[in-house]
């Protein structure tokens, strides 16, 4: 598609965008503000992304951007997601795309630490190195990063605790060339178990490290 037909599609595609947002209180009363504008975001997202792609690819692709309002899905979160669903086969950790379009692996305990400890088991590294292979020449990325305990401890202890965890896992990706600056990280301490702590396998699903990897959509700035 060259340049002269882009620029016409894409008036098209703005007067179907307002259209959209034309029609939103007529078909959408039930829906909330935020909710109204994820559904209009995704549908002139799918048509821009239709315009460009000139296929149903372009157009799903152009709804992910839509409705992320941030983050986008392009070929190389694709690519970074299917490296890291080989990397980790049957080692279970999660990768799963969010609605928000960031990547997000669940490490659990029995890969990445052990009870009490902020060190990182060595099962976990070639996964951390996989996740940070291509970053560093990447420069939309962001990484976020949220360690997690299990209930053992008092919560001073495990807040403290689940911070280190989340410093010792961006030490470590830093040290293998990804940004420092592109890293957040967070400590949740045992607040937001994803399983029971009665039990020896829930405390080491609860006993986690959260990596989210998003590419942020630069026009939306």
């Amino acid at each position: 598609m060259n340049k002269t037909t882009i620029r016409t599609t894409l008036l098209a595609v703005t007067a179907a965008a307002f259209g959209l947002a034309g029609c939103a209180d007529m078909n959408m009363g039930g829906m909330s503000d935020t909710t109204k504008r994820t559904a209009i975001g995704a549908g002139v997202g799918a048509l821009a992304g239709a315009a460009i792609g000139g296929d149903a690819k372009g157009a799903l692709i152009g709804a992910g951007v839509g409705a992320a309002g941030g983050y986008i899905w392009s070929q190389h979160m694709a690519q970074k997601k299917a490296a890291m669903e080989r990397a980790t086969m049957g080692s279970g950790v999660a990768v799963v795309q969010t609605q928000d379009n960031q990547l997000k692996l669940e490490v659990p305990g029995d890969v990445s630490f052990d009870t009490g400890r902020a060190d990182i088991k060595p099962n976990m590294r070639p996964i951390l190195d996989q996740f940070a292979s291509g970053l560093s020449g990447q420069q939309n990325t962001e990484v976020r990063i949220i360690g997690h305990t299990d209930s053992t401890g008092g919560d001073e202890l495990n807040n403290r605790l689940s911070l280190e965890r989340a410093q010792a896992t961006r030490n470590y990706l830093v040290s293998r060339g990804v940004n420092p600056n592109a890293v957040m990280v967070a400590g949740r301490g045992e607040h937001e178990p994803v399983a029971d702590n009665t039990s020896e396998a829930g405390r080491a699903r609860n006993r986690r490290v959260e990596i989210f990897l998003g590419e942020r959509n630069v026009a939306a700035r």
